[in-house]
């Protein structure tokens, strides 16, 4: 079952277009009270389903215009002391359980190779991690996004993005 209803998808859809747009504000444009937009600001906060608004921020903007992807093979006995290690390091800005070839798939931001040199290698001297293998980032072609998928959820199947939509890959040809 969804955590976020279509109401839900709009109102986050509003913000993306005007992230600070006041609680009347998003009240008018989306034709819903004032205290319902209030409310389900608050619950989304509470129940941690709002990224926060560090996430808007591009590593490049930090001086970190290099991104690479880490696939990292680590021992299963102590995987949490890694994990922990891990995340001290501050260029890493997200790291996925996988499966497949290694355990982890660790985004990294650098400032340049030779930046990314060092944090690999340092990286690699974690107790824990066993081997790696990493790969560069050419070009940002689709940047990370949900509103294609906020847009299906608040529109529906037949929503301009939904499956059955103008734009989904069941509607008209």
């Amino acid at each position: 079952m969804p955590n976020l209803d279509a109401t839900d998808a709009r109102i986050i859809l509003a913000l993306d277009a005007e992230p600070e747009a006041t609680t009347l504000s998003l009240s008018r444009a989306l034709g819903i009270a004032r205290n319902t937009v209030h409310a389900r600001l608050r619950k989304l906060a509470e129940r941690q389903l709002l990224g926060s608004p560090s996430q808007r921020v591009s590593p490049a903007s930090l001086g970190y215009p290099l991104t690479a992807f880490l696939r990292l093979s680590i021992t299963q006995s102590n995987s949490d002391e890694t994990v922990r290690a891990l995340t001290a390091i501050p260029e890493i800005l997200e790291a996925l359980a996988i499966t497949g070839e290694g355990d982890l798939q660790v985004r990294i931001a650098a400032r340049d190779p030779a930046h990314l040199y060092r944090l690999t290698t340092g990286i690699l001297e974690i107790e824990g991690v066993t081997r790696s293998s990493t790969t560069l980032a050419m070009a940002d072609i689709i940047p990370n996004r949900m509103g294609p998928l906020l847009e299906r959820h608040a529109h529906g199947p037949n929503g301009p993005n939904g499956p059955n939509g103008p734009n989904g890959p069941n509607g008209p040809a």
